[in-house]
């Protein structure tokens, strides 16, 4: 065990704080399924914005990073960085929309969308989908990060690093709600941004690394290096360049950037105080998350191929660890085994953190889906709202516990994001067009989801049994192309979603576009009125999204290149980002 005193009061002292924000915000929390699941809908955009960073930066987060450079270089990346076309999709069509629509959660929308039984069985399907099924694949992956950084730093068993760490987010979550968990992420944010910098320090401050200068030349990074794939190597820069970043970002749904928005990013859209806090927090979340938190992991990655060239030296290192969560993943976790004394209490504390804000996000976001879109809606529509809060509370205890034991079974975090991703192979596409074209209903969006399942069922289980193995990427393709072609096929025909339940839509949400010419056109001068299109225009919402994408990857690019010592381009890049920004703040609608 690697903790000392110092550090262990670090750590405990955490936990303290954390609880007494659960406590303090339990009372509150307590009046309303809407004060639990939503804060009451009056928080502001900065507190939500960095809750959504926060959540997105686990433990498994860094694992992630480490495998993927260790293994493809910094350009590696690219198969998330993609992700950011996806969130700057919602900050500039969608943020706004979700706030408008008045929905509780993101799977409420399919009965304000579509019609008839099929949309309430899809309701009802989706939230057990979600909430329980897909949730506790998420909850597993991250908790498998934090059972190696508990094996590695402070040498206990995978049960008691669940217990200890889940026990504490179990609490404070299921007492304070989104608020408590919302303060918290605030908190918890702070903390792991500043141990994954202090990481990266003493990383490249180890002996064998000897400094910033010697980790850029050493023969064994340096092709690792390029923040672009090498493209005379077409075969590995198709898999981590072009393919995410014209097929994966639109296709596939995957947590935290799903296309259209989804998840606990609605989840935050919908606390937000207005439609303009909503989309302020989704915009402040894609920068910081894209562009100023990946280089500390990539460092301390880099670092880790001169320290650990191979995972036999990280089992020799660690005779004590598991054979079967040695993989290029733990390298992050066996870097930090060199952090000094009460730093290392701030690192570990800062991972601690950075996986209890995960946790508690998907316990919170999954409890909601299971109280406020099964339970009330099927089993019991008539509960107080005390009884759906209690409801709440048991199902993140029940969440947590399917998440634990599903941790134990994976092997690496690169292993449960090709899961993830493969699950959702082209769903995305659809997410994105619901809104803006009439023709989807709830037939083609079962149809979307069922296939795509049974697609990375059929690649995980019965392909490999009777076939040669396919690339990832293949599968992925596949996956886009069978999934994308089944529900457009459905959806033009099975019968349409009813025409009064699109006619509310609009009104509600005003959304703009020619994928619903028709329906307006049926409608009278006073519909048409009430749905009068004028949230944004087209032209506009598609230049801010081009502007805002460019802005975010010339500073991701810039800050790279300055931490890699090279700083003319690095301040090139850095004045297009300036410039990116201004265009972008100059096109806002101030007034929304």
């Amino acid at each position: 065990m690697l903790l000392q005193g110092i550090d262990w009061i670090i750590l405990i002292g955490f936990f303290a704080v954390s609880l007494g924000i659960g406590l303090y915000t339990a009372k509150k929390a307590s009046k309303s399924q809407e004060e639990y699941f939503n804060a009451g809908g009056n928080m502001s955009w900065w507190l939500l914005g960095i809750s959504m960073v926060a959540t997105t930066f686990s433990t498994d987060t860094p694992n992630l990073v480490t495998d993927i450079v260790r293994t493809n270089g910094a350009a590696g990346n690219w198969v998330w960085w993609s992700f950011l076309l996806t969130g700057m999709l919602t900050v500039f069509f969608f943020a706004k929309l979700w706030k408008r629509s008045g929905v509780l959660t993101d799977i409420e929308f399919y009965e304000l969308r579509y019609s008839g039984k099929l949309a309430a069985f899809l309701r009802g399907f989706r939230a057990i989908y979600l909430g329980v099924f897909f949730n506790v694949v998420i909850i597993a992956s991250v908790s498998l990060a934090a059972i190696k950084i508990g094996g590695i730093l402070l040498g206990i068993s995978p049960l008691q690093t669940l217990l200890i760490a889940g026990i504490v987010t179990v609490i404070y979550s299921s007492l304070g709600g989104l608020r408590g968990v919302v303060l918290t992420d605030f908190l918890q944010f702070g903390l792991s941004l500043g141990g994954a910098i202090a990481a990266a320090y003493i990383a490249v401050s180890h002996p064998a690394v000897g400094g910033m200068d010697n980790l850029i030349n050493h023969p064994d990074v340096s092709s690792k290096l390029h923040i672009l794939p090498d493209f005379g190597n077409m075969e590995i820069a198709v898999v981590i360049f072009f393919i995410p970043l014209f097929v994966q970002w639109w296709s596939v749904w995957y947590p935290g950037a799903e296309p259209g928005g989804g998840g606990y990013v609605v989840q935050r859209m919908l606390a937000a105080k207005n439609e303009k806090h909503a989309f302020s927090s989704v915009l402040l979340f894609n920068i910081v998350h894209y562009a100023i938190r990946p280089w500390p992991w990539i460092i301390v990655a880099l670092a880790s191929i001169i320290v650990f060239p191979s995972l036999d030296d990280i089992q020799t290192a660690f005779p004590n660890a598991s054979a079967q969560i040695i993989k290029d993943d733990i390298a992050y976790p066996a870097m930090l085994s060199f952090l000094p004394v009460g730093l290392m209490g701030l690192v570990v504390t800062s991972l601690v953190a950075a996986y209890m804000s995960t946790l508690s996000t998907h316990l919170n976001w999954g409890a909601s889906y299971v109280v406020n879109d099964f339970y009330k809606r099927f089993i019991n529509p008539k509960s107080s709202q005390k009884a759906l809060v209690n409801v709440g509370r048991v199902a993140t205890v029940l969440i947590m516990l399917f998440g634990g034991y599903m941790a134990l079974q994976l092997e690496n975090a690169l292993q449960s994001f090709s899961i993830l991703l493969q699950i959702g192979a082209g769903t995305g596409l659809l997410y994105i067009l619901r809104w803006y074209w009439w023709r989807i209903n709830a037939a083609s969006e079962l149809t979307a989801m069922v296939v795509s399942f049974m697609v990375a069922l059929y690649f995980a289980f019965v392909h490999k049994q009777y076939f040669e193995p396919v690339e990832t990427h293949i599968e992925l393709i596949v996956g886009v192309a069978i999934t994308t072609f089944s529900w457009v096929t459905v959806a033009y025909l099975s019968s349409p979603t009813n025409k009064s339940v699109l006619i509310n839509f609009l009104k509600i949400t005003k959304v703009p576009g020619r994928g619903w010419a028709k329906i307006r056109s049926q409608m009278t001068s006073q519909e048409a009125a009430d749905a009068d299109p004028t949230l944004f225009g087209f032209q506009k919402a598609l230049f801010s999204f081009a502007v805002g994408v460019i802005a975010i990857y010339a500073l991701l690019l810039a800050i790279g290149k300055v931490v890699l010592k090279s700083y003319t381009s690095g301040a090139g890049l850095f004045m297009v980002a300036i410039v990116a920004f201004a265009l972008v703040y100059r096109l806002i609608d101030k007034k929304g």
